[in-house]
């Protein structure tokens, strides 16, 4: 993989892992601004809306954290590694978090916006679950390779 693509996209992961935390952190008075001026249903259901938003926030710095792991492996150029199995399913069980707060928001405040989330962030959970498994045979194979040399 070229090295630039690589160094980019661990910015990228960077910037997203530190500025989610900055939203994270922010996300009570974002709230309340986007209630001033967006919505009055914000500031009517705003415990609810920071409840789920801050789990679902939290959830996703985690999934953040966890691709930044994986992303050590590929700079090491180790990544077929059993850790990032781990990782893998580690996300996939965050993105089902995920898919379990928008469900609940939905029944409270259904828009399309929600049900697209739901269906992404189920996706990606099964993305997660397959390409752990891949991930878990490649290290397979790469031991029993590693011990026949």
């Amino acid at each position: 993989m070229d090295q630039r693509l690589i160094r980019f996209t661990k910015i990228v992961l960077d910037i997203m892992f530190y500025g989610g935390m900055v939203v994270f952190v922010t996300l009570p008075l974002s709230l309340r601004f986007l209630g001033k001026y967006y919505s009055s249903v914000i500031n009517e259901y705003f415990l609810f809306m920071l409840a789920i938003f801050g789990a679902s926030g939290v959830f996703g710095i985690l999934i953040i954290r966890q691709l930044r792991k994986m992303m050590r492996t590929v700079i090491q150029e180790s990544c077929f590694v059993y850790e990032n199995v781990r990782s893998l399913n580690t996300m996939a069980v965050l993105s089902l978090c995920i898919v379990v707060m928008f469900v609940i928001k939905v029944c409270v405040m259904p828009t399309p916006a929600t049900g697209i989330i739901v269906l992404v962030f189920f996706i990606a959970s099964l993305f997660c679950e397959v390409l752990a498994h891949v991930f878990a045979k490649a290290v397979n194979y790469k031991e029993e390779n590693d011990l026949t040399i």
